[in-house]
């Protein structure tokens, strides 16, 4: 049986990975976090709640474990990019450096590191595959610039120490364990819009003129992807973009969430608000190397994800619902 340490297990995605590694029923599973888990791991994970900046921390987190899945990170939507530029820079990178090096003092079969869609921030490549990292410009942002980086540390771990890696890029994380924050654009788009449209928004406000494109994708199928990537053995040693395939602009996702609140379709206007330096255009990957080398790809459409976000949403902000 493996044993699997899971960073940042607290968190959304990092929730839906452990789940989704219990329900297998083959392995056991840490959880490292600073923040108090869900009730229902009670029981059915161990429990690491050191700073991993730390290398001893780090170390001991690791110790025992076969496989390592890398989630803990400063994340957000693009407007904590914009706050805390140096502060997740620093961040990011301090817990990439003492986890891999944890991961090859263990000597683990994978260290997946979780990186991020903003890899691709300045895309030139629509759907843009997994090599497109080797000509695309680098990020703009800290958060994106962080993140690519990381990708370069587990590679040169890989070279210099042979660390055995797969590296997954999940692109527009929604799902049911994210809260929207009281400051807008702090958050991902989803909950930010869903919390607007239970709040009685109208128009309903949104950053920039609504073309922008995004690949949203549950979080359930991120973390199956996540999951399958990690123990499959054509996996070691590559990277996929784990995603969902349909592409829409932020005026039709907000339109499926305001549909799915309840309202109706007809009398949807927005409010355009003035968008942030780093907004990207446009984010579309193509999903057929997860397809071909792992036999994957996202099962989870839109409309039921949002209808389950919301759903979930209306329970934790009862006030607005």
């Amino acid at each position: 049986m493996s044993k699997v340490l899971v960073t940042g297990g607290a968190g959304t995605i990092g929730r839906a990975v452990v789940k989704r590694l219990l329900r297998d029923g083959e392995h056991e599973v840490r959880v490292s976090d600073q923040r108090t888990p869900p009730s229902w791991m009670d029981g059915k994970v161990e429990v690491h709640t050191g700073d991993l900046r730390d290398q001893a921390q780090a170390d001991a987190a690791a110790a025992g474990c076969s496989h390592v899945i890398h989630l803990a990170a400063i994340v957000g939507g693009i407007g904590n990019f914009h706050k805390l530029p140096l502060t997740l820079t620093d961040m990011n990178a301090a817990l990439y450096t003492t986890t891999i090096g944890a991961a090859l003092k263990a000597d683990v079969d994978r260290y997946t590191y979780v990186s991020s869609s903003m890899v691709f921030e300045n895309a030139t490549e629509y759907p843009t595959t997994e090599d497109h990292i080797k000509t695309c410009p680098v990020p703009t942002s800290a958060y994106g610039f962080s993140k690519l980086a990381g990708e370069v540390w587990v590679r040169a771990a890989n070279e210099e120490h042979g660390l055995r890696y797969t590296i997954c890029r999940p692109f527009n994380a929604y799902g049911p364990g994210e809260m929207p924050e009281d400051e807008p654009g702090i958050a991902h788009m989803v909950p930010d819009v869903i919390k607007k449209v239970l709040a009685g928004m109208d128009p309903l406000p949104i950053f920039g003129d609504g073309t922008q494109t995004r690949t949203i994708t549950h979080t359930d199928d991120i973390a199956d992807g996540i999951v399958t990537a990690t123990f499959h053995p054509a996996a070691e040693g590559e990277a996929f973009n784990i995603s969902a395939a349909q592409e829409q602009t932020v005026k039709e996702i907000a339109a499926v969430i305001w549909e799915q609140c309840g309202k109706d379709p007809e009398a949807l206007t927005f409010e355009h608000l003035p968008t942030f330096a780093v907004d990207v255009v446009r984010r579309w990957p193509s999903v057929e190397k997860a397809k071909r080398v792992l036999g994957w790809e996202a099962q989870i459409g839109v409309e039921q994800g949002i209808a389950d976000t919301v759903a979930w949403l209306r329970a934790e902000l009862p006030a607005t619902a």
